[in-house]
């Protein structure tokens, strides 16, 4: 079976409460909004500020923020962001896990066409998909109404 771990499960919980959201937040503002464990969520936020998917700004009015906008960071950027690159067995793409039979493996080669289509369907959903408000709001005015709120944060970086 196919599974994201429960840290990148979090994570997203975490950046659709952060998408809903209309300033900087706090690990511990984060937390109490989402019921994840406050451990946790400030793990998650380092990783995607690494990521450069988050960004952090210290002081009174500081917390978190997104580097970019919401509808430009794609489920498999997320993913990557916390589990490293995706791929559907070992050999693939060179992940360096390769078991004893790699060179007379009669799949070897044919997975890659698995991970490519999987890759590429993480890639075509956003981070505001996963909204449940994106079931049934007209997706332009649900990005104009994430946009309004997070271009003060993003500025202010």
């Amino acid at each position: 079976m196919l599974r994201v771990n429960k840290l990148t499960d979090y994570a997203v919980v975490v950046l659709c409460d952060l998408v809903r959201g209309e300033r900087l937040r706090s690990a511990a503002d984060l937390a109490a909004s989402s019921g994840v464990p406050l451990p946790t969520v400030s793990k998650i936020l380092k990783q995607l500020a690494r990521a450069e998917i988050l960004q952090s700004a210290r002081g009174v009015n500081g917390g978190y923020g997104f580097a970019r906008l919401p509808e430009t960071i794609s489920m498999a950027q997320i993913i990557e962001s916390l589990e490293g690159p995706i791929a559907v067995t070992g050999c693939v793409e060179d992940s360096g896990a390769c078991c004893s039979l790699t060179d007379q493996c009669p799949m070897s080669g044919h997975w890659n066409a698995v991970n490519v289509a999987i890759r590429r369907s993480l890639h075509e959903v956003r981070l505001i998909d996963m909204l449940p408000e994106a079931r049934f709001m007209d997706h332009d005015d649900l990005i104009k109404g994430i946009a309004a709120r997070h271009a003060p944060a993003m500025q202010a970086s």
